[in-house]
């Protein structure tokens, strides 16, 4: 039986995703050209890993002359969110509080970060009804 399809995103398929996310349309070599040198990757590497986004639906293709042309269909934001409801979902028994609980216990965050945190929590209290 073969395995399932993980609905997150693995660091190979990130690396890419984060060069369409910035680039936008870009054929295979394009995207290969725009990764960082080391590890460098193989261009059959990376036509492998599009196609397994495009399986996974964060990426869609048009046909330009002889070559594909891929496209984000799935933004940055949305798979941001999903990666946090994976995690919530794996780690914390789907609570966000639980989630929100263990990296605020992180000891490496410092008073800049705290301060941010209160001004979205206080902004996002005004919101609620």
């Amino acid at each position: 039986m073969p395995p399932t399809k993980s609905p997150t995103l693995t660091e190979a398929e990130l690396r890419l995703m984060d060069v369409l996310w910035e680039k936008g349309a870009s054929t295979v070599q394009q995207v290969l050209e725009a990764l960082p040198q080391k590890p460098s990757l193989a261009y059959n590497s990376v036509l492998t890993t599009i196609r397994i986004l495009e399986k996974k639906g964060y990426l869609k293709h048009v046909k330009d002359g002889r070559a594909h042309v891929y496209r984000p269909v799935v933004q940055k934001e949305e798979a941001t969110r999903s990666e946090i409801s994976h995690l919530a979902q794996r780690f914390f028994k789907n609570s966000h509080e639980l989630l929100a609980l263990n990296i605020l216990q992180e000891e490496g965050i410092d008073e800049e970060e705290l301060g941010r945190l209160r001004q979205l929590l206080a902004g996002h209290a005004r919101r609620k009804p």
